[in-house]
C-alpha cells in the first residue's frame, strides 16, 4: 500500500534490507529472512525480531523508496506483504510516473511532485477502503468464526469487534487477538507454542483507563477486583478504547443500574448491537451532553458547515448537529458561537438568524417569539396556579445602598437588552462568549426567571405541553404516598428565612409543584434537595415554568442525581475528586482521603450551592449553571478549594477542614444584589470567633472560569464514564458486604469462602442475563430491593451450581437430587431463591452434624421436594439388597456377630421418648418416597472408596426399615386400633419384640388422619436416623470433613463450561483456561 512520504536514513538500514530493483528515483528492496534463503543466519535474526513485533508495528518484508541523486536520505513512499502487490506499484510508478520526471529541472520539485502524486493516490486509497469496510463483511465473518472456535460461548455472546494488539504479561508482551463482544472482553495470543486465553466480564471490570507503563507510553489498562491487565500496540488505540468504554457501559448499566437506565431503543436487545450502533450512541450522548438536551433526543446527522454570525459579519466554521426536534450549531473553537434551534411546530423551519450555506438573515426569534405567545395564549392559567414569581409577590428592598444596587441592576439590565438586539433574545439566540461574560456577572433580577428558562430550555417543554401542568395537579392533588408524606415533612424547611415561605402561597405552590413531580415520574417520585431547588425556582418563575425548570434539573442537566441511589451525583463526586489531584495537587496530598471533601460537596452538586451559601450569592451560581451545566459547579468547587486551599492544608481534622468552609460560604456576599441579605439556615455550623475575610460571588465565579473554566464538556463526559464504573461496583461491593454479614453468623463455611460463592451465585445469575432473554429472575432483579434479594437464581441455574459445588454428587441422579433441593429451598414458591438459602443448605452439606444431614436428605424425599412424578417412577424392590428376607445377623471379619434386633429394640425404646420432646414431627415418609430415599443413597457411595462396605451397610439398614414398614403396614390392614391385631402380634412376637407392638400403637395414633395409601406403609425421620446409627461406615461417610475451596477453585474455572453448546465440561474444561476474575 501506498505510504506517507517518511524521511529514512540507509546507513544502517542496508544490514536488514536487500534491494531487488533500481532506477532512477525508485528503489524497491526486500527485508532479509524473507523470501531467498540467502544470509540464512541474518535472514533468521531479523526474521524472529519481525515475528516478535507487534502486527501493527511489524515491518512488511517489501517497500519502495524515493531517492535523491547525491543525498543520504531515502523517503518510503510504499511497503508490500508480497510481492505481487509491491510489483504492481512499482509498475504504477513506471507507467505513470517515470518518464514524465524528465521534463523537470529541479531535484527538489521533482521530490515535491512525486510526494504530492503519493498522497493523492493514499487519499483516494482511505475513502474507498472505509466503504470497503462498511460494505465488505469477509474479514469480520473470518474473525467471528476463529472467536467462536477459540472462546466456544453460545450463539447469544455477539461478537462486536475485534482488533490485534500485546496483552502485557508481566514484562513480557503477547501478541494476539482482542475480540469484544456485548458482555466479555477476550484475548487470544499463540505465541511460540504456548497458547494465552483471557476472558473478563464487562460487569466484573472496576476500571477502564488509558494509561503509561515503563515500557509503552500509551496503553489501555482493565481492572478487575483482583488483576490488572494492559494492552497496547493499536493501530487505532483512541477507537478501541472508545469502543470498550461504550461496552462496559451499555453493560453495566444494563445488568447493574437497570433501576433507571433505559438504552436507546436500537439497544434494547444486546444481541442487536453493532459497532455502528456503539460509536452513534457515543456521539448522540455527546450531542445531548453538550446541548443539554431531553435523553430520548437521538443524533440523527453531524455536518461540517459554516454559520452567518451577523454580530461579526462573517461565516464562523463549525458543525451541525441534527435531531427529532432540534437543529443545533457548535463553532469549532470552543465557546465562539452554538445555537440552538427547536423544532417544536411545523411553522418553525429556518426563520432565525442561523443562516448556513448562502441562506439570507431574518429575524432571530420571530417565530419562535410567536409560537411561544400563541401557546401562553391557547392555555388558561388554572384560579388555583400561581400566575405570578413569588418575588414580585413578595418583593423586598435593601435598606442600606438600595439606590445603588437598583442602579447596578438597570446597568445590567441595559447591557442584556443591548445583547439581545444583537444577538437575540429567544431560546435561539447566538450564545458566545460575550453572554458567557454576562452571566458570571449575574443576571438581573427582571430578567433571571426567562433566561433560566431559555438556558435550560424549558420553554420549549412548556411551549409544547399547555394545559400538562394544571391536567397533573389535579391528577395528584389528594393522594397520599411516601413521596407526598416526605414533602409535607419538608415544605416547612425550605427557605424558611425567606417572607414568600413564611405564608401558605408559597407553601402551597411548592407542595403542587413537587407533587405534580411526583406524580409525573414516579421512578424519581420525591428527594430530599429538591424542595430546596423548587423553591428557588419558585421565586423566579411563574408556578408552571418551575416545574417546566425542575423537570429540565432533574431529567438532562443532572441526570441519575434524584433517585434511589443517587448514582449521578455520586459519579460527579468521583469526577470532582479526580479533578482535584488534577488541578489541587498539594491539597489533594495533604487530605489522603479525599471522601471527606467529597461527602462536603454532594450538597453543592444536589442543591447547586443554593443551602450552603447566602441566597443572593446562590442564585449567581444558578444562573451559570442554567447557562453552563455542571460544569460550572465543578469550576466553582475548585474555585472554592483554592481559596481555602492554604487552610485546608493546615487542618488539623475532618471535622476542622468543615469548619474552614463553613465559615467561608458564610462569608460569601453579592453586593450588587438588590435583595437585602438573608441568612441561611442551612449552612453549616461555623465559629466567628476569628475574623474571616468577605469573598464576593462575582470575583469568585470569575476566578472559577478564569482558572478551572478549560474542561470541556467531552473531557467531563469520558471522566464520568470512567467513574460510573467504579461507582456502580462500589455498590455491588456495598450490596456484597451487607449479605454476607448477613449470612456469615448463620452458617460455618470461612468467610473467604462464603465471598468466593457469593461471586458464584451472582456470576450465575448474570450469566442467564447474558445468553437466555428476559427470564423472569431478570424481570425481578432491582437494585432498589433489599440487598439479600437483588440476585436470585431460578432452578436451571441453582442445577448448574449445585454440579459444581455440592459434595452430594450422584452421576445421572444429581440433576434430579439437584432439583428436589430447589424446590426445597423456595419456600414462597415464586421459582427463585436467594443467596442466603443456598448458603445455608451447602453449609449442612459439608459442616453439618450427621442428624442434620440426614434431616435434609429425609426433606429431599418428601413433599414439596419430591413430586408426585417421582413417587410413581419405577422401584428398586427387585434389587436383592432390598430384600425384606435378609437375615439381621451379619458376621464380622473378626468372627464375631451384631444382634441387630436388641439394637433394634433398644433403638424404637429411645426414640418413643423423643417422640414425647419433639415439638413438631417431620412427616412420616411412605414406601415409594423411602424407595427414592434409598435410590439417592446409593447413588452418593458410587466411586466411594468404601464402596462396597457402604453398600453392605445401607443395605442392612434397609432390610431393617422395611421390616418396621411392613409392621405397620400389616396393622393399617387389619384394622385401626385393634386389640386383637396387638394380640396377634404379641403371640408372633417374642418377649425381646415388645418394642414392635409399641412402635405400632405410636404410629397408629400418629396416622389415623391420614388417608389410607400404599396399605399406609410409612417410616419416621428418627426410626431411618436411628437405623442408620447402627452403621459405623455410614456414621463415617456423613461425618467425615468435607473441604469447600477445592469445588470453589474447580467452579471458577468451569462456570461458564455449563453455559456452552456441543462441548462437554470435561474436554472444555481441559482446553480452555478462563481468566474470570
Amino acid at each position: 500500500m501506498w505510504l506517507r512520504p517518511e524521511e529514512v536514513l540507509l546507513k544502517n538500514a542496508l544490514r536488514l534490507w536487500v534491494t531487488q530493483k533500481s532506477s532512477g528515483y525508485f528503489v524497491l528492496q526486500r527485508r532479509r529472512g524473507h523470501g531467498d534463503g540467502g544470509g540464512r543466519f541474518t535472514g533468521r535474526l531479523v526474521g524472529a525480531l519481525d515475528a516478535v513485533l507487534d502486527s501493527n508495528a511489524r515491518v512488511a518484508p517489501f517497500r519502495i523508496l524515493l531517492q535523491v541523486p547525491g543525498s543520504p536520505v531515502y523517503s518510503a513512499i510504499a511497503c508490500g506483504a508480497t510481492l505481487e502487490e509491491i510489483n504492481q506499484h512499482w509498475e504504477w510508478l513506471e507507467q505513470n510516473l517515470l518518464h514524465t520526471l524528465s521534463v523537470f529541472d529541479n531535484k527538489e520539485d521533482i521530490v515535491s511532485f512525486v510526494k504530492g502524486k503519493v498522497k493523492a493516490l493514499i487519499a483516494e486509497e482511505t475513502r474507498s477502503k472505509v466503504a470497503e469496510q462498511e460494505e465488505d463483511p469477509e474479514k469480520f465473518r473470518e474473525a467471528l468464526v476463529k472467536f467462536e472456535a477459540r472462546f466456544n460461548f453460545p450463539e447469544a455472546e455477539k461478537l462486536i469487534t475485534y482488533y490485534s494488539c500485546c496483552c502485557w504479561k508481566g514484562k513480557v508482551p503477547r501478541q494476539g487477538w482482542l475480540y469484544l463482544s456485548i458482555n466479555h472482553l477476550c484475548f487470544y495470543s499463540f505465541f511460540l507454542g504456548k497458547e494465552l486465553k483471557l476472558l473478563v466480564p464487562w460487569v466484573d471490570v472496576q476500571k477502564l483507563e488509558r494509561t503509561s507503563n515503563v515500557f509503552m507510553t500509551d496503553i489501555i489498562r482493565i481492572t478487575t477486583s483482583s488483576k490488572e491487565r494492559d494492552f497496547s500496540m493499536f493501530l487505532n488505540i483512541d477507537e478501541a478504547f472508545r469502543i470498550m468504554e461504550q461496552l462496559a457501559d451499555v453493560t453495566l448499566r444494563r445488568l447493574l443500574d437497570n433501576e433507571i437506565f433505559e438504552l436507546d431503543p436500537g439497544l434494547q436487545d444486546p444481541t442487536q448491537i453493532t459497532k455502528r450502533d456503539l460509536e452513534a450512541r457515543a456521539q448522540s450522548e455527546f450531542f445531548r451532553a453538550f446541548f443539554r438536551l431531553p435523553g430520548k433526543e437521538k443524533l440523527h446527522e453531524v455536518a461540517d458547515c459554516s454559520l452567518w454570525t451577523p454580530f461579526s459579519r462573517c461565516h464562523t466554521a463549525g458543525r451541525m448537529y441534527t435531531s427529532d426536534s432540534y437543529i443545533c450549531f457548535a463553532s469549532k473553537e470552543s465557546g465562539c458561537c452554538n445555537v440552538l434551534i427547536p423544532l417544536r411546530e411545523n411553522s418553525l423551519v429556518f426563520h432565525s438568524t442561523c443562516v448556513f450555506s448562502d441562506c439570507e438573515s431574518q429575524d432571530l426569534g420571530m417565530v419562535a417569539s410567536q409560537s411561544e405567545d400563541k401557546s401562553e395564549g391557547e392555555k388558561e392559567s388554572s384560579p388555583l396556579l400561581n400566575a405570578e414569581a413569588l418575588r414580585s409577590v413578595f418583593h423586598q428592598s435593601g435598606a442600606e445602598g438600595s439606590d445603588f444596587r437598583m442602579s447596578r441592576e438597570q446597568i445590567k439590565e441595559r447591557l442584556w437588552n443591548d445583547h439581545f438586539a444583537e444577538y437575540g433574545r429567544t431560546v435561539c439566540m447566538f450564545r458566545t462568549e460575550k453572554i458567557r461574560k454576562l452571566v458570571a456577572m449575574g443576571i438581573p433580577e427582571s430578567l433571571r426567571g426567562k433566561l433560566w428558562l431559555l438556558f435550560s430550555d424549558a420553554v420549549t417543554d412548556l411551549a409544547s405541553h399547555p394545559g400538562y401542568y394544571g391536567n397533573l395537579v389535579e391528577a395528584s392533588m389528594g393522594k397520599c404516598c411516601m413521596a407526598t408524606e416526605e414533602i409535607e415533612r419538608d415544605l416547612h424547611r425550605s427557605l424558611p428565612e425567606h417572607p414568600a415561605f413564611q405564608n401558605e402561597t408559597g407553601i402551597a405552590a411548592l407542595r403542587r409543584v413537587l407533587t405534580a413531580y411526583a406524580h409525573r415520574n414516579p421512578k424519581i417520585g420525591y428527594c430530599q434537595s429538591m424542595n430546596i431547588l423548587t423553591s428557588v425556582l419558585l421565586l423566579y418563575a411563574k408556578e408552571e415554568e418551575a416545574f417546566w425548570l425542575l423537570v429540565a434539573v432533574c431529567e438532562r442537566m443532572l441526570p441519575d442525581y434524584f433517585n434511589h441511589r443517587v448514582i449521578g451525583a455520586q459519579v460527579d463526586q468521583s469526577v470532582f475528586e479526580e479533578l482535584i489531584k488534577e488541578r489541587l495537587p498539594e491539597l489533594a496530598e495533604h487530605m489522603k482521603d479525599l471522601s471527606t471533601l467529597a461527602s462536603i460537596s454532594l450538597s453543592w452538586f444536589l442543591t447547586l450551592f443554593l443551602s450552603i451559601m447566602p441566597l443572593e450569592g446562590a442564585v449567581n451560581v444558578v444562573d451559570c449553571f442554567f447557562f453552563d451545566g455542571i460544569k460550572a459547579i465543578f469550576q466553582l468547587g475548585l474555585a472554592i478549594l483554592e481559596a481555602n486551599a492554604a487552610e485546608l492544608c493546615n487542618s488539623k481534622d475532618d471535622g476542622h477542614a468543615l469548619m474552614i468552609l463553613s465559615r467561608f460560604f458564610d462569608h460569601i456576599q453579592n453586593e450588587e444584589s438588590p435583595l437585602p441579605p438573608i441568612g441561611n439556615h442551612h449552612a453549616f455550623f461555623s465559629d466567628d470567633q476569628e475574623p474571616c475575610p468577605v469573598t464576593e460571588i462575582a470575583d469568585l465565579i470569575r476566578d472559577s472560569y478564569e482558572k478551572f473554566g478549560d474542561h470541556s464538556v467531552e473531557q467531563i463526559e469520558h471522566m464520568r464514564y470512567k467513574h460510573r464504573i467504579r461507582v456502580l461496583q462500589s455498590h455491588e461491593d456495598t450490596t456484597k458486604q451487607n449479605v454476607l454479614r448477613v449470612v456469615i453468623p448463620d452458617v460455618s463455611i470461612l468467610p473467604e469462602d462464603l465471598e468466593e460463592l457469593y461471586d458464584l451465585f451472582k456470576r450465575e445469575h448474570l450469566m442467564s442475563c447474558y445468553w437466555q432473554g428476559m427470564r423472569p429472575v431478570i424481570l425481578r432483579h432491582d437494585p432498589s430491593r433489599p440487598y439479600a434479594e437483588q440476585y436470585r437464581i431460578d432452578s436451571q441455574q441453582f442445577t448448574n451450581l449445585y454440579k459444581l459445588v455440592s459434595p452430594w454428587t450422584c452421576g445421572e441422579h444429581t440433576q434430579i437430587l439437584a432439583e428436589r433441593t430447589f424446590r426445597l429451598l423456595d419456600e414462597n414458591m415464586d421459582h427463585l431463591i436467594e443467596f442466603k438459602g443456598f448458603a445455608s443448605c451447602l453449609d449442612v452439606m459439608y459442616n453439618g452434624e450427621m442428624n442434620e444431614k440426614i434431616n435434609l436428605l429425609y426433606r429431599l424425599h418428601i413433599p414439596p421436594a419430591l413430586t408426585e412424578n417421582e413417587r410413581h417412577s419405577q422401584s428398586p424392590l427387585k434389587n436383592s439388597l432390598l430384600s425384606t428376607s435378609r437375615p439381621l445377623v451379619f458376621g464380622k471379619t473378626n468372627g464375631d456377630t451384631i444382634d441387630y434386633q436388641k439394637q433394634l429394640k433398644q433403638m424404637l425404646k429411645d426414640l418413643a421418648k423423643e417422640d414425647t420432646k419433639t415439638e413438631k414431627a417431620m412427616p412420616k415418609m411412605s414406601q415409594r418416597e423411602f424407595i427414592q430415599f434409598c435410590k439417592t443413597l446409593y447413588s452418593m457411595f458410587h466411586e466411594d472408596p468404601e464402596e462396597n462396605s457402604l453398600y453392605q451397610a445401607i443395605a442392612t439398614v434397609t432390610t431393617l426399615l422395611l421390616q418396621i414398614g411392613e409392621v405397620g403396614q400389616r396393622s393399617s390392614s387389619l384394622g385401626s386400633g385393634s386389640d386383637e391385631f396387638t394380640e396377634d402380634v404379641q403371640s408372633e412376637a417374642s418377649d425381646q419384640d415388645t418394642v414392635f407392638t409399641d412402635t405400632v400403637k405410636t404410629t397408629h395414633k400418629e396416622t389415623q388422619s391420614l388417608p389410607v395409601t400404599e396399605g399406609n406403609w410409612i417410616i419416621s425421620f428418627e426410626q431411618i436416623l436411628a437405623s442408620l446409627l447402627t452403621e459405623q461406615s455410614l456414621v463415617n461417610f456423613f461425618e467425615k470433613p468435607l473441604e469447600l475451596k477445592p469445588k470453589l477453585e474447580n467452579a471458577k474455572q468451569n462456570q461458564y463450561c455449563l453455559k456452552t453448546n456441543g462441548v462437554s465440561d470435561q474436554s472444555l474444561a481441559e482446553h480452555m483456561k478462563l481468566n474470570t476474575q
